[in-house]
């Protein structure tokens, strides 16, 4: 396999500045990039924007653009909120819960953690209004091999009928041991 991991994952921001101070503040994300140009360079058409890279622990990113001058949504507002957002892992229910320490004493609001069966995870929004999770895996082996194994019959499955399939009712009550 070629691709070994993720480069970075772009988002567009109201405010770099205020952008920046959320990720080194809160999550301990490293700023290391700030590219600002008047032209796209891959277009060559005006658009005056910051691009501000934040750098994780394995090397990979989380950038945002700064657009001043386009009226364009952040989001998009007909995905529901919890569709639309970023997951980071984090090594430990400790570390996790740190976090939500910190967030919430800086006065955002913490949802969780949740109990997802492979991973446990906490929820809250940057000041862009993009949704964050952090998670921790917690699948075990044998889980990991049952969702692996029926991963194909899910999805054909999903794909025919929009619906949960009942060929994942054994995998649920697996999960919840």
């Amino acid at each position: 396999m070629s691709i070994s991991r993720l480069h970075h994952a772009a988002y567009r921001c109201k405010d770099a500045k205020e952008t920046v101070e959320f990720y080194t503040k809160y999550l301990d994300l490293n700023f290391n990039i700030a590219v600002a140009e008047n032209e796209v360079p891959s277009t060559g058409e005006w658009s005056p924007h910051i691009h501000i890279l934040l750098q994780m622990a394995d090397g990979s990113s989380v950038a945002f653009f700064e657009l001043p001058e386009d009226e364009g949504n952040m989001l998009d507002p007909d995905t529901p909120a919890w569709v639309q957002h970023l997951a980071l892992k984090v090594p430990d229910m400790d570390t996790m819960m740190a976090y939500k320490e910190r967030l919430e004493a800086g006065g955002i609001e913490v949802l969780g953690p949740t109990d997802h069966k492979i991973c446990q995870s906490i929820y809250f929004f940057d000041p862009n209004g993009h949704r964050l999770e952090l998670a921790i895996d917690t699948a075990t082996a044998e889980l990991s091999a049952l969702l692996a194994e029926k991963a194909n019959a899910t999805l054909d499955i999903w794909s025919k009928t929009k619906r949960a399939p009942d060929v994942d009712a054994d995998l649920h009550a697996d999960a919840r041991g």
